[in-house]
């Protein structure tokens, strides 16, 4: 009986994320220590087995069923509540009770690895869940950074109330993060927060105001920027305040949900608008500091979105290369046409970047907890440099990645329609572009980061054997990127903000990258690090063949 031809719609449905993705599996030797590593393999294997198949599922119909915003009971009372289909339910479940994503940072205990879980196990993990769902990802994000700035900054009896709900796997039991920061008239501009905190006659604080945009709005708690009664203008004026959805007595605090966001992307997760009508809330850290505060809470959460982005990268790209693979045309795979072969290389490389780039910030951030010198200037760099560029380049990865597939890539039953829509947002998130490239030259200024993370490029230059002439090509770009970087935050230099930030990135990736493969073995990895140092920062003539040069192999 001859056997049936292989369809010509090849569907990846049902691979392993994790079991496939070689590259992923040779980095973590290098970033992850061999006992943790050994602890964590079956859970990674575990959740790229779900990611690859019933995550996938239940984040397509979650995607197809958003939440909606119940005002009132069936019996007329004013009970608001978000209703969530079951499968984002479900999803919730997942990642914050049987993976712990949200508390494993704060907790003693996770997964069954006894210890602080190391910060690059978490991103791990989120990089796979997030190949499927991104939208959930913020609540997840949120509460970790949520619970980090209230045990950083929080009065202790406020720490011993709230904490155990937030670090719980109890999934009845454990509770969820948001931040409220967003005004209509302030935007991005912290300092022109209208939100007011005034006393009542029994010395709690009370917030009235209204914040535009609130992901997770029903969350159990949120932190929220808010300016006391007679507190001066600008950024000394603001505080930081944590608020619960629900009083020690079990009541309603007084804050609604005006309404549901109608978002382009992360349909699956609930965004509305907040009105605080003398909500209850409790003073974090000191007054006139809140803007400090907050942005210890902001940082991680945009390293989250770096990760967010380089996952959203890895997926397109493996989809893409999964139908170059499977996918015949004019008798041939498609992945063995010239074309087809540059159009992946192009799709890699962002991509590759951005994943070095999540494990250089992660060991930056675990050093900088440990306390480790120059350890927090490197991480105060690192981090809006993953935020502003990877975040941007998953647009274009996420878009052209879905050409590969061709009509099939424009249908809302693939999973490419679905990674385009929610890879816009990482560039609005936490700081559009311009404030995050803004903050790159901040960290420059107010931490030194500048010298710290050139001399942390160079010392992987230093331990790595490299072509000659690839090397000193490292170095040259590395010292312009710099000499760039210090014009940029120079007096009237921001203008050159955006350019100086990319650069910085690229040369950074693309010598973490060359480390990498090196100590990896790994020929592709160092392609792509030259492809990137050739064509993301050198000067190229737009007419020439674009080849890299023999003398750096």
């Amino acid at each position: 009986m001859q056997a049936a031809a292989p369809h010509p719609v090849p569907d990846r449905r049902g691979e392993n994320f994790y079991a496939c993705d070689d590259q992923l599996q040779a980095l973590l030797p290098l970033y992850l220590a061999p006992d943790v590593l050994g602890h964590m393999t079956p859970h990674f294997t575990r959740l790229g087995e779900l990611a690859g198949g019933r995550l996938d599922d239940l984040a397509g119909i979650a995607d197809r069923n958003p939440p909606t915003l119940q005002m009132r009971s069936r019996s007329g009372l004013d009970e608001q509540r978000v209703l969530k289909h079951p499968a984002y339910v479900e999803m919730e479940r997942l990642a914050l009770s049987e993976f712990g994503l949200g508390a494993m940072s704060h907790r003693t205990e996770t997964l069954g690895w006894h210890g602080p879980m190391p910060p690059i196990v978490k991103y791990v993990l989120t990089y796979l869940f997030v190949q499927s769902e991104f939208g959930l990802c913020c609540p997840v994000s949120m509460t970790d950074s949520l619970t980090r700035t209230l045990r950083k900054f929080g009065d202790p009896e406020l720490v011993r109330r709230y904490l155990p709900r937030l670090t719980s796997l109890d999934f009845d039991e454990l509770a969820q993060g948001a931040m409220f920061m967003t005004e209509q008239a302030a935007g991005s501009d912290i300092a022109a927060t209208a939100t007011s905190a005034r006393r009542d006659e029994n010395g709690d604080w009370r917030l009235h105001g209204d914040k535009w945009f609130c992901s997770n709005p029903d969350a159990d708690l949120a932190m929220v920027l808010a300016r006391p009664d007679g507190a001066p203008d600008g950024l000394k004026g603001v505080s930081l305040f944590l608020l619960p959805r629900r009083l020690p007595d079990g009541s309603a605090n007084r804050y609604r949900i005006i309404r549901l966001k109608d978002k382009l992307g992360t349909r699956s997760m609930a965004s509305g608008e907040i009105r605080l009508e003398g909500a209850v809330a409790y003073l974090v850290g000191e007054p006139g500091r809140g803007f400090v505060q907050m942005a210890d809470m902001v940082n991680n959460s945009r390293l989250s979105n770096g990760v967010r982005a380089a996952g959203l990268m890895r997926r397109a790209v493996a989809e893409a290369e999964f139908v170059a693979r499977e996918r015949r045309a004019f008798g041939r795979p498609l992945q063995d046409m010239p074309l087809m072969r540059r159009q992946l290389d192009k799709l890699r490389v962002p991509a590759e970047q951005a994943r070095t780039m999540v494990f250089q910030t992660a060991r930056a951030l675990a050093s900088s907890d440990a306390g480790e010198p120059d350890a927090y200037a490197l991480l105060r760099i690192l981090t809006p440099l993953i935020k502003f560029r990877a975040c941007r380049d998953a647009r274009k990865v996420t878009g052209d990645a879905m050409e590969v597939r061709g009509g099939c890539g424009y249908i809302e039953e693939w999973s490419d329609p679905r990674l385009l829509r929610d890879a816009h947002l990482g560039s609005i998130w936490e700081g559009t572009s311009n404030i995050v490239a803004l903050d790159v030259i901040r960290a420059i200024k107010r931490e030194n980061s500048l010298p710290v993370l050139k001399a942390h490029n160079l010392a992987l230059l230093d331990g790595t054997d490299l072509a000659p002439d690839y090397a000193q090509a490292l170095r040259l770009a590395l010292e312009g990127a710099c000499m760039l970087a210090q014009a940029a935050a120079r007096d009237g230099g921001e203008v050159l903000a955006r350019q100086a930030a990319s650069a910085l990135y690229h040369c950074t990736s693309a010598i973490a990258m060359s480390w990498e493969a090196v100590s990896t073995g790994s020929a592709d990895r160092l392609r792509w690090a030259q492809l990137a140092l050739r064509h993301r920062v050198l000067p190229r003539d737009p007419l020439a063949t674009g080849e890299l040069p023999e003398s750096w192999r």
